[in-house]
């Protein structure tokens, strides 16, 4: 990653970090100790500003980036009690092909081997869901599995037209 640094005369100083792409974040630190925060989307396109921090609130947001108050680690060193099992959360979009089916008939256990412990409906957690439950577009689903079953489930969701309609596998009482 390269960052560019460049002094602003009569503002302050102002950094450049290139993100994916063309993509850059922009901070720009004030005499005064003000932050601001911009999104450059393009090479030949204009800033947009996302935020601006007096100089504590942007300390505190540098010590949370950093890693100072929480340590994230590395996905594939974790020791979990699941064993190779995960927890993941996925949001299902209204393009979704499981969108409208039960969990029984998207069959994503059969096709994934994730099972579906919760859904997530607004305010609403459903907990070990039924078979009988219709998966709607911006459900939460809770999903367990191994890495590769979540990455198949992750799959299933990202192809369209796979799982509509009747090209479902039919699935037991317990597919959920």
């Amino acid at each position: 990653m390269t960052i560019y640094e460049t002094e602003v005369p009569g503002v302050g100083h102002k950094f450049e970090l290139e993100l994916d792409g063309d993509e850059r974040l922009i901070v720009l630190i004030h005499h005064d100790g003000k932050r601001e925060v911009y999104l450059r989307p393009g090479e030949n396109e204009d800033s947009e500003k996302l935020f601006g921090l007096t100089g504590k609130r942007a300390r505190q947001l540098g010590s949370i980036l950093e890693g100072a108050y929480f340590q994230p680690v590395e996905m594939d060193d974790i020791q979990v009690p699941l064993g190779e099992s995960i927890i993941e959360w996925v949001e299902i979009g209204a393009d979704s092909p499981v969108v409208g089916d039960t969990l029984q008939e998207a069959s994503i256990r059969n096709r994934t081997g994730v099972s579906v412990v919760a859904i997530q409906r607004g305010e609403e957690t459903i907990a070990n869901p039924r078979p009988d439950v219709t998966i709607e577009a911006g459900d939460m689903l809770v999903s367990l599995g191994t890495r590769e079953e979540q990455q198949a489930f992750e799959e299933l969701l990202g192809e369209e037209g796979t799982a509509g309609g009747g090209g479902v596998e039919g699935g037991d009482a317990g597919d959920a």
